[in-house]
């Protein structure tokens, strides 16, 4: 059965065109406007508010706190610092990826775990042996993004605090219309932004504030299509489309190593034994990971001619879509698409893309497919390096 999240009472009012979609079982807005491009341009030149909470949330406690993250994680738990916060995949016993998510060190023996499904059972298994407390917090806490050029201003006139000394991936504690909430500065559109994280029997409280305090901001309550789109152009991944968690993987092909989603750089093979560092040190001796992840550049012209074909004008779905599509080089397949979208910052249509280690240099030129009126075209597609866009003031 599909729920509202804690900030159903107010997001429901608002998405008057019943525009939902399920994110684990919880009802989340695909769009509030009557189209996505105004949702899209508060997150690139405003302030976007999106409800995160449909987001599994653990908080990992206790002596050995820090043993079963660094059991679990690629990257080193030992060196995350009380008031920082990092982005990390955790893999199974063969390498391949679970699920990715965040990690927020909340003090020496608490940690804030986000995923995108459900890890509780993995975290349980991983904790036995050690003096640790598994919490789901899921229903607890809600979460709630404020993305874009002026997240900050919402978020210094909410508090009344000012947030220009918290770094990217930094953190700390607030409280908003007198409700004690957790800040950390994260976020899935690239751009400047905070993620909220409120008690969940408080959360419309804070969202009245917020939106009141955003309002002189332009801020706009934004979905999950609008969102999609920014995230491909910040080159962020995103489970069940740029890959198959390995738990539920019915092949070789769908199985994942970090350094094929593009996280070699979160991999230290140098900490201490986690779960699954036999298999990716031997993946390296063997000269890495088989496939790559990259960007697509869209040939325009190659876009029309397909059209053009059919007596068309070029008609492009402003949305993001991951049905995934051949990739080709040579008339041999070398790798799929994977999210495809219009960049209205590029000003060019984009995707995601898996391709053999061999086509994945910048420059590559790549045969795409295109479908009009049920007719496969060949449209030239170059590999790009990723991020799409990069702002700066994300990290500013």
């Amino acid at each position: 059965m599909t729920v509202g999240s804690p900030f159903h009472p107010r997001t429901s009012a608002l998405n008057r065109k019943l525009a939902w979609e399920d994110w684990q079982g919880t009802y989340a807005a695909s769009v509030f406007a009557d189209f996505h491009d105004i949702e899209y341009n508060a997150i690139r030149e405003a302030v976007a508010a999106i409800d995160v909470s449909p987001l599994f949330k653990y908080i990992v406690s206790g002596p050995d706190a820090v043993r079963l993250v660094d059991r679990i994680i690629t990257r080193d738990a030992t060196k995350i610092a009380v008031g920082r916060v990092v982005y990390t995949p955790w893999c199974d016993e063969r390498g391949k990826v679970i699920d990715d998510g965040t990690v927020s060190r909340l003090d020496e023996t608490t940690f804030r775990w986000t995923a995108a499904e459900p890890n509780l059972r993995w975290l349980e298994l991983n904790a036995t042996g050690l003096d640790v407390s598994v919490e789901d917090a899921t229903d607890e806490l809600a979460a709630l993004a404020l993305q874009g050029p002026h997240a900050r201003r919402v978020l210094e006139d909410a508090t009344g605090e000012d947030w220009s000394d918290v770094p990217y991936f930094g953190r700390r504690p607030a409280s908003i219309a007198d409700v004690d909430i957790d800040v950390t500065r994260t976020g899935y559109t690239g751009d400047l932004g905070y993620e909220l994280w409120i008690p969940a029997d408080r959360a419309v409280e804070v969202w009245d504030a917020v939106l009141e305090t955003g309002e002189p901001h332009a801020i706009r309550p934004v979905g999950m299509r609008a969102m999609d789109v920014a995230r491909v152009e910040a080159g962020l991944i995103l489970i069940d489309a740029e890959y198959s968690g390995s738990r539920w993987a019915v092949s070789a092909e769908q199985e994942y190593a970090p350094g094929e989603l593009g996280m070699d750089r979160l991999v230290n093979l140098n900490k201490a034994e986690f779960v699954g560092k036999r298999a990716l040190v031997e993946e390296r001796a063997a000269g890495g990971p088989r496939r790559r992840l990259v960007g697509l550049a869209y040939d325009w012209e190659g876009i029309e001619r397909a059209f053009d074909a059919h007596g068309l004008p070029p008609a492009l779905s402003p949305e993001t879509t991951t049905e995934r599509t051949p990739l080709r080089r040579g008339g041999r397949q070398v790798g799929r698409g994977t999210s495809r979208t219009w960049s209205p910052m590029l000003k060019r249509v984009i995707a995601l893309a898996s391709v053999t280690r061999g086509h994945a240099e910048p420059g590559t030129i790549l045969e795409a497919e295109w479908d009009v009126e049920g007719r496969r075209h060949p449209v030239a597609a170059t590999a790009t390096p990723l991020p799409f866009l990069d702002l700066p003031r994300k990290r500013a």
